[in-house]
């Protein structure tokens, strides 16, 4: 049993999937470009003094103990580190391992909005109609 709601499992996700969609901004304000030609690609630009990431580390710095070991199981799980059987062993596991803080952890590692998913659906969840409209 999942000790953390699909629901904010499914908002992590989102804001993963959020932050894997932002590009680096351009350094060179000179560079001739302009947002038609570059198809507006600065809307997706990642604002470090806010935004995205700094909602999505304060939303999982408020997690529980529990839950953040439950969110890093289950991304584990995902990436196909275990199988659901393991999944006791994987939350131990988890909330053994503080090297990184949870939210850095997620945010630097690829795929992890997958993996979370694929984790949520082996544990028989969906973020299909989270999703729907939030994306």
């Amino acid at each position: 049993m999942i000790a953390i709601s699909a629901e904010k499992v499914c908002f992590i996700i989102v804001k993963l999937r959020q932050i894997q969609a932002q590009v680096e901004g351009d350094d060179d304000p000179d560079s001739g470009s302009n947002p038609s030609d570059d198809r507006f690609v600065e809307a997706l630009e990642d604002d470090d003094e806010g935004g995205v990431r700094t909602e999505l580390g304060d939303f999982i710095a408020a997690l529980n103990d529990e839950e953040t070991s439950n969110l890093v199981a289950l991304m584990w799980l995902g990436r196909g580190d275990g199988d659901i059987e393991d999944w006791d062993r994987l939350v131990e596991e988890a909330a053994a391992s503080k090297e990184t803080p949870p939210a850095q952890y997620l945010m630097t590692t690829p795929l992890a909005a997958d993996f979370l998913e694929d984790g949520l659906g082996l544990h028989g969840h969906s973020c299909e109609e989270f999703e729907v409209g939030r994306l």
